[in-house]
């Protein structure tokens, strides 16, 4: 009998890409939801974080459970009250999960949770990063360092216990990428401020398979940096993007300040950067990337 891996966060873009891929590699896939909805070969589960509700079903029924949920970060400008939702959205319903572990018969052997490279601060210049290079200080950097302590909760239960630190996920529907891609095929496109600062970036497919290979080895466990092998400029990846297009590059830098105005501080998710490095994949794993090339990578989801 094929094993169930229980999906929080499970509707938006990753997650029912994940949800194919985990379906095609012969598992079960079931849902935790605010609402209960009907998906074709789905099994899914309600739950509210705010009421600490959740179907005990959910947990009984569950091999493995993948974490994802928690609000975007870059879906709206950083208000008080939207920094509050982005970290009580993660660490709340982590604190569920952790409570219907405790409360109910299940046999969950592995947890697979979602963090960010925002762990090392939103600007770290090219400095490289590694798995144990030390965090940030800044709100990002807050909001992953509470989110990775209620996910080591988790691991006290005995519970393998495996944290994504998620560079930026290209993938045709949503993400950063359709917002890069939009004002290059209009003949708009520019790098944004220096242009040099670093995105570390790893294909949609290629972090779902991850997270696969995360919960079927056993091997796997503790923090390990979900990137490609090799992070670019913005620069770079402005011109990648241009390239595979077969549009030009003809305006100047958009400035720093001009992003800032718009976005508030909500905008070092576009002027900021980190070089972060995939060093336990690299050197602990037999982990094969489809996509480590960048070309590679936007061929696929733009043609």
């Amino acid at each position: 009998m094929s094993e169930t891996v229980l999906i929080t966060g499970g509707t938006g873009f990753i997650g029912r890409r994940l949800t194919r891929l985990l379906q095609q590699a012969g598992y079960q896939v079931a849902l935790l939801s605010r609402s209960p909805k009907s998906i074709p070969d789905v099994r899914v589960y309600q739950w509210d974080i705010r009421k600490g509700h959740i179907d005990p079903q959910a947990i009984a029924t569950a091999d493995h459970i993948i974490h994802l949920a928690g609000e975007g970060i870059a879906d709206e400008r950083w208000t008080d009250q939207r920094k509050e939702a982005i970290l009580s959205s993660r660490t709340q319903s982590t604190d569920l999960l952790v409570q219907a572990l405790k409360a109910n018969p299940h046999h969950v052997k592995s947890f697979m949770g979602a963090s960010a490279i925002g762990y090392y601060g939103g600007n770290t210049d090219d400095r490289p990063l590694t798995e144990t290079s030390e965090g940030g200080s800044d709100f990002l950097a807050q909001v992953v360092r509470a989110w990775e302590r209620s996910e080591e909760q988790v691991a006290t239960l005995g519970i393998r216990t495996v944290k994504f630190r998620i560079g930026v996920v290209l993938m045709a529907g949503g993400g950063a990428l359709p917002k890069l891609v939009q004002p290059i095929r209009l003949g708009a496109g520019a790098p944004i401020g220096s242009g040099q600062q670093y995105i570390s970036w790893i294909h949609l497919d290629d972090m779902c398979r991850l997270f696969i290979e995360g919960l079927s080895n056993t091997k796997w466990q503790g923090v390990y940096n979900a990137v490609a092998p090799m992070p670019v400029t913005n620069e770079a990846l402005t011109r990648a993007i241009a390239q595979v297009l077969h549009r030009p590059i003809l305006l100047p830098n958009i400035p720093a300040f001009a992003i800032k105005l718009m976005y508030g501080e909500m905008a070092i998710v576009v002027t900021g950067g980190n070089y972060v490095l995939n060093k336990r994949i690299t050197d602990e794993t037999d982990f094969q990337y489809q996509y480590s090339d960048l070309t590679r990578a936007l061929e696929n989801l733009l043609e």
